[in-house]
């Protein structure tokens, strides 16, 4: 028959809590170091494909209108060609009526004439400012892309330097967490993300949890320091412990780690 296996105690189970917490809080450094580096990254990705997609919209436009110019172009020497024709055959007409319907041809065409020479100017001049638009697209472009390199850079500069060390920090992240009770684990994650700095346990200090200025009873206190049960601090939510358990075993931590990260 297998032999059952031992219930931790509440010291136990506050000791891994406390190793898990001195492990994330050190990635939470690291972290912080890279600041909004990644998102500032995503942020200027994010604009470049904006203004790359403004870019291409006033490329297309002008491609566009490059495209109504030539077939404007194309209706002026088609009612040239017209002209030249309906002026020939006014030479040899054999009527009033017939030089007069031609005249109406040819006018006509005069008209389409210069109606499109119309059109090519305002055509020529939106091409004008969408080529403006184009250049200070372009010179928005050329700015974000360098500094979007420049960011990288920076960022994986920061990164290379702490990778390793993040790396391994992850790994004994995750030992550390297999380690405590899964209820408390959730407890412990939930409080971690509602926490501004990321501290799901704290000790008490000078008669109050760490981070805060309200005192602790004493005889709260005194059930702390006994280590006989979990204990949250009712006004921060966190999981609270006594300053000597928790410095010992940071300084047990820290000696593990020291020797991973040598």
């Amino acid at each position: 028959m297998a032999k059952k296996k031992k219930a931790a105690s509440p010291e136990e189970k506050l000791r891994a809590l406390l190793a898990l917490q001195v492990i994330d809080t050190k990635i939470d450094i690291i972290r912080e170091v890279r600041g909004e580096l990644p998102l500032e990254v995503q942020y200027l990705e994010d604009d470049i494909a904006g203004v790359q997609l403004r870019v291409e919209k006033v490329e297309s436009e002008i491609h566009d209108l490059n495209i109504q110019i030539t077939e404007k172009k194309n209706v002026i020497e088609l009612a040239k060609g017209l002209i030249e024709k309906y002026k020939s055959q006014q030479d040899n007409v054999r009527n009033n009526r017939e030089y007069d319907a031609l005249s109406k041809e040819i006018e006509f065409q005069e008209l389409e004439m210069q109606l499109s020479e119309k059109r090519i100017n305002e055509y020529k001049v939106k091409i004008s400012h969408k080529e403006e638009l184009l250049l200070e697209s372009q010179s928005k472009l050329k700015e974000v892309e360098e500094a979007l390199t420049a960011k990288k850079a920076e960022l994986q500069e920061i990164t290379a330097e702490n990778a390793k060390e993040e790396s391994i920090l992850i790994e004994q992240s995750q030992i550390a967490a297999d380690a405590v009770e899964e209820r408390l684990l959730k407890a412990y994650n939930r409080i971690r993300v509602s926490a501004v700095n990321g501290l799901a346990v704290v000790a008490v200090e000078r008669g109050a949890s760490g981070g805060s200025y309200i005192k602790i009873p004493p005889q709260r206190e005194i059930d702390i320091a006994s280590r006989k049960k979990i204990i949250i601090d009712e006004h921060s939510g966190r999981i609270l412990v006594d300053a000597a358990l928790a410095e010992d075993e940071e300084k047990k931590m820290n000696k593990k780690l020291a020797k991973l990260l040598a």
